[in-house]
């Protein structure tokens, strides 16, 4: 039985398309590794948000490549999609395939490399290396596994009912490689959810490239609270989290809902990017700081233990000393739970990496470490107020003989005494510590 191993890098929506993809390997009779160094096929899911992400695949491929000569590398994901050209001259790639065409390569791999070529020692990076990229800007389909197989994969399985983006944020290159916004019908996302239930599976986590936008594609259109509403209604799923959602989408109704169900759990990613409004305007955001402050202010209202993420890029071109003062102050005020921070990176093809005033690296660097510390600091400050608080906590795979994480509603990690099956919940007293190892029961 031939052998595969397979990567992922990026976000919850690139995982997602790495599981589907997996589980479409198996499905056609390949046996999965979780060692490159022995796969006969590795797929690497690249990621092209940043340079640094660009880097880390281009590493990723010469690393496998002089460990497993023999290895068919398959290079997928919005890289993938983005430079093909680029992707196929590394030596040691085999095939280059675009978001549009991932559960194909199954079939592809063995239309390409027959078993009796596998084995044997591979160069490639050169422009005979096959390319199927689509044109994903006509793609109108979301490419998805059947829940039920899926389920084994993870104690919180992402289930990825958007894909896509018709913003146009100056820095983005995800709308290039993803497409425009394309939604997931609501009858699917039902039936996918009684799947999972029946698998065993206790959550799930909603995602997409744009998640707010759910619906808006379909006639009449369907928000995403709706569907929300039929899960609950429809389905025993005990608990349901959603990935990022632009602030612009967290109404009042929307957080009321989220609050009104203990099986939706209490945690918001909301990206800023700025807290500059001069910046979030040359940015294209859609938002200024007074509207994002409202919508934060809003959930820690009705929701006072939740989770609230936010995403912010540092060093975006123009980006003044005085601009980034207003960001890291606006930051300091919110009542943040944690935080992404990102380097600016300007990315080909987008209206940033034109920009004139690009700002210098080493005061990039700098800025993103500044944030990072309010951050952690935000971490530590909201941890603190959850200690000694009985909570419910879902355990997950990751343990040792002595402890075996889980994982909050409000997104804290902690970690219970013992070893313990993931997927089941247990009720602790929170710690201010998230290394100290406390006591639990099971619930």
């Amino acid at each position: 039985m031939p052998t595969f191993s397979i990567e992922n890098f990026g976000c919850r929506a690139t995982e997602a398309d790495a599981v589907s993809m997996r589980h479409a390997m198996l499905a056609d009779g390949w046996a999965q590794t979780t060692a490159h160094a022995s796969a006969e096929v590795v797929i690497l899911n690249t990621c092209t948000v940043t340079s640094a992400a660009d880097a880390q695949s281009r590493e990723a491929i010469r690393k496998i490549h002089r460990a497993n000569p023999a290895a068919r590398i398959i290079v997928t994901g919005c890289y993938a999609q983005r430079a093909p050209e680029e992707i196929a001259a590394l030596e040691g790639v085999s095939c280059v395939v675009g978001n549009s065409r991932q559960l194909e390569i199954s079939g592809l791999a063995r239309d390409f490399f027959p078993l009796a070529s596998l084995g044997t020692e591979h160069k490639s990076g050169s422009a005979a290396v096959p390319i199927l990229v689509g044109d994903i800007l006509a793609e109108i389909d979301i490419p998805r596994g059947e829940a039920e197989s899926l389920a084994g994969d993870a104690t919180r399985p992402i289930l990825k009912i958007q894909d896509g983006c018709n913003n146009r944020c100056a820095y983005c290159i995800i709308p290039s490689v993803r497409g425009r916004s394309r939604s997931l019908p609501p009858d699917e996302i039902v039936a996918s959810l009684h799947q999972y239930v029946s698998a065993g599976v206790r959550e799930v986590v909603l995602s997409g490239i744009n998640l707010g936008s759910y619906g808006r594609d379909f006639v009449p259109r369907v928000p995403l609270a709706d569907v929300v509403r039929r899960i609950l209604d429809e389905t025993a799923l005990e608990q349901l989290r959603f990935s990022s959602i632009e602030p612009q989408h967290l109404t009042e109704d929307f957080v009321a809902l989220v609050a009104s169900s203990q099986r939706i759990a209490p945690h918001f990613h909301a990206p800023l990017q700025s807290g500059s409004d001069r910046i979030l305007r040359a940015m294209h955001r859609w938002y200024r700081t007074e509207h994002y402050a409202a919508r934060i202010e809003l959930i820690r209202k009705i929701l006072p233990d939740a989770a609230i993420g936010a995403d912010v890029i540092a060093g975006f071109p123009g980006e003044t000393e005085a601009d980034f003062e207003a960001t890291a102050a606006f930051v300091r005020s919110m009542p943040f739970t944690y935080l992404h921070v990102f380097s600016f990176s300007a990315r080909p093809g987008t209206k940033a990496a034109n920009l004139p005033n690009q700002v210098r690296a080493e005061a990039i660097r700098e800025r993103a470490r500044i944030l990072r510390a309010i951050g952690e600091q935000k971490a530590r400050s909201f941890r603190v107020t959850q200690a000694g608080h009985p909570i419910r906590a879902l355990t997950l795979a990751r343990s040792t003989d002595a402890w075996t994480e889980a994982i909050t509603p409000n997104y804290l990690r902690v970690r219970i005494a013992g070893q313990h099956a993931r997927n089941r919940w247990h009720e602790v007293r929170l710690t201010s510590n998230a290394q100290e190892i406390v006591s639990s029961h099971s619930l």
